[in-house]
């Protein structure tokens, strides 16, 4: 653009020679320093002679000489540097205060030692018929809001709402989640976008949330912060105990006390605010804490023995938990226990449903003998069932038996054995079929 314009307007003025007599000299006058001369001037502008346009100037003349530039309507003299020889250039940015019009004077300058030139010549007709380049309009963001921010948690959405300048690309960073998330612009200078939270994302309450406005290589930012926790009110849990509550353990090896946060898609556990007590000793600083879990090893001796945890989430959230258990004095027995029936309870149907607990990963081996209640029906005993699972991670584990002749007050015996290691434990179950 530049260069269209400077083909446009620039000006080209040669200093029209002037007849003189030559005479002859003598050889003493000869000898004096000619006086300097100018032979062009070369006025160009970016922006017509509006205020704040850059007047540049280019002077051919006499070599090593001082050169300026006066323009009617311009209170100071614009100084011209020789960059080659007897080139000379400059440059002038118009004020408010100026008042430069077409066809003022422009007086050129040379001056070497104490003798001194100068040329008239005219601002050109055409330089002043540039229309003033608006300033860009400024960049900046006027509002920025966030809706949703009440419960973060997966699932949740968070709707973005920049005003601005139109026409600009709109764009917001949520810290640790997401950068550059897309808004699109509704109405002219308003941007809408939205992000669901998702399993996983964990929000950096301590960061802002940054809205950017972008326009060629402009940019404008805006910052929000997050509320405290980002909208996190709820605690976390303290689950998957180990031991569990009740639990008989061996004394021979060491004890490992362990549990998980569970923040539901808040803002986490803080590990630095995790506080272990084991029968009254901080045990802390010898357990491995992290946003989700911790653990404690050693050796614990015989007896009863209570945990006591406190924990609180990134947002301020607190949570508590106790439970206890013993440390055998010898080998610990295997725990089994029948937990859907009691002994002697009837069924109805043909089928039953059994549920149980025992150690963790366990082996289980089940059979059950159907006794009818009268002799002679189908046999004497008949087994219906039989089958071998294991324990999950917490010890539960369930089965489902069918009797093919579910004849009313028929007996069924359930046999359990729980094995792990060189540990086995047994238990029975008596079951009736329900009469009418």
């Amino acid at each position: 653009m530049k260069a269209q314009l400077r083909n446009q307007i620039a000006s080209f003025f040669l200093l029209t020679p002037a007849a003189v007599a030559l005479t002859a000299l003598p050889a003493a006058a000869l000898a004096k320093p000619a006086t300097p001369q100018v032979r062009s001037l070369e006025v160009t502008s970016e922006n017509g002679l509006n205020p704040g346009s850059r007047l540049r100037f280019r002077l051919e003349g006499s070599p090593r000489a001082q050169a300026s530039v006066r323009i009617r309507g311009v209170q100071s003299n614009i100084q011209l540097k020789e960059v080659e020889r007897g080139i000379y250039v400059g440059r002038y940015t118009v004020a408010r205060s100026d008042r430069v019009e077409e066809g003022a004077p422009v007086r050129a300058v040379l001056r070497h030692g104490n003798r001194t030139t100068s040329a008239s010549y005219n601002v050109p007709a055409g330089l002043g018929n540039v229309a003033a380049t608006a300033p860009p309009p400024q960049l900046r963001i006027e509002r920025f809001q966030v809706a949703g921010f009440e419960r973060v948690e997966p699932g949740t959405e968070l709707r973005f709402m920049i005003e601005g300048m139109a026409g600009a690309a709109a764009t917001v960073d949520l810290p640790g989640v997401a950068n550059n998330i897309q808004l699109r612009e509704v109405r002219p200078g308003r941007y809408e976008g939205a992000y669901t939270m998702r399993h996983g994302d964990r929000l950096n309450v301590s960061a802002p949330v940054v809205a950017a406005l972008r326009a060629g290589d402009r940019v404008a930012t805006a910052n929000l912060a997050p509320p405290p926790g980002g909208g996190d009110t709820r605690p976390p849990v303290i689950a998957n105990l180990l031991p569990r509550e009740g639990d008989t353990v061996n004394a021979a090896a060491a004890t490992v006390v362990s549990g998980n946060f569970e923040d539901r898609g808040g803002s986490g556990v803080d590990p630095a605010s995790v506080r272990i007590t084991l029968s009254g000793r901080n045990v802390t600083p010898d357990s491995q804490v992290t946003p989700e879990s911790f653990v404690y090893r050693g050796a614990l001796a015989p007896g009863r023995h209570t945990v006591d945890v406190t924990a609180r989430d990134r947002a301020g959230n607190a949570v508590r938990r106790s439970w206890s258990f013993d440390v055998a004095s010898g080998p610990a027995g295997m725990p089994l226990q029948i937990l859907s029936h009691s002994n002697n309870g009837q069924v109805d149907g043909s089928s039953a449903h059994v549920r149980g607990r025992t150690a963790p990963f366990a082996s289980v081996s089940i059979k059950v003998l159907a006794v009818p209640p009268i002799v002679g029906q189908f046999g004497v005993a008949q087994q219906v069932f039989s089958q071998s699972l294991q324990a999950d991670a917490s010890g539960h584990f369930d089965f489902n038996f069918t009797s093919a002749f579910p004849i009313p007050g028929t007996r069924y015996d359930v046999s359990v054995m729980a094995s792990k290691a060189e540990m086995t434990n047994e238990a029975r179950l008596v079951l009736y079929q329900r009469q009418g």
